[in-house]
């Protein structure tokens, strides 16, 4: 799965009019439609706030008054060309005093989010399985060599009463295998399922 590292803004000038493109990393429908809210807010001197979102678990767009698909239909086709997943885009337009007629604004909203992408940096993500690993001090250096030799990532650890790690593995891997390894060392807890920037 292809995303962008982190938030991004270009600006254009149109036949007067202004577009900023801003597109942001997104893991949900949940956090696409705060961030929209967000800047429809932040900007609603704006002539018009358009968004195109696209997560694992959603797609969606929206013109924001401009002529029915002139605006949020081509941005939502530019993420779909470029074939990312878990981001979101919106164009705020200042309305300069030209019209720019259906397919002017269908080039002008297209280009500022190709624009944008343009200058992001494109990350690799890929899901894992998080799980966390519970065990005793005693056994921190046996439970690390049989995560070494696994081939498994470690996200975090926590030494608290017990130590406390998590752990990634690709969906596809087999944790009954590692669980047969350390079971009578540690207890494994899963915990959710993410996309990640590739790890390994």
């Amino acid at each position: 799965m292809r995303t962008i590292d982190k938030n991004y803004k270009i600006t254009l000038e149109i036949k007067r009019s202004q577009f900023i493109c801003r597109i942001f990393p997104a893991k949900d429908s949940k956090e696409a439609k705060e961030i929209i809210n967000c800047i429809s807010e932040k900007y609603k001197d704006a002539t018009h706030n358009c968004s195109a979102y696209i997560v694992t678990d959603d797609e969606g767009y929206d013109d924001d008054g401009e002529p029915g698909g002139t605006a949020g239909k081509p941005m939502l086709n530019i993420l779909k060309k470029n074939e990312l997943t878990n981001i979101v885009a919106i164009v705020t337009r200042y309305f300069g005093g030209v019209k720019l007629g259906a397919g002017g604004l269908v080039r002008a909203y297209g280009k500022s989010v190709l624009e944008a992408i343009k200058s992001s940096k494109i990350i690799e993500m890929e899901k894992y399985n998080i799980y966390e690993i519970l065990f005793e001090y005693s056994n921190i250096k046996s439970i690390e060599n049989e995560i070494r030799s696994s081939n498994i990532n470690i996200l975090n650890k926590e030494f608290k009463e017990k130590v406390n790690f998590k752990i990634a593995l690709k969906t596809n891997d087999n944790i009954k295998y590692f669980q047969e390894k350390i079971k009578q060392k540690g207890k494994i807890n899963y915990l959710k399922t993410e996309y990640l920037n590739k790890l390994n």
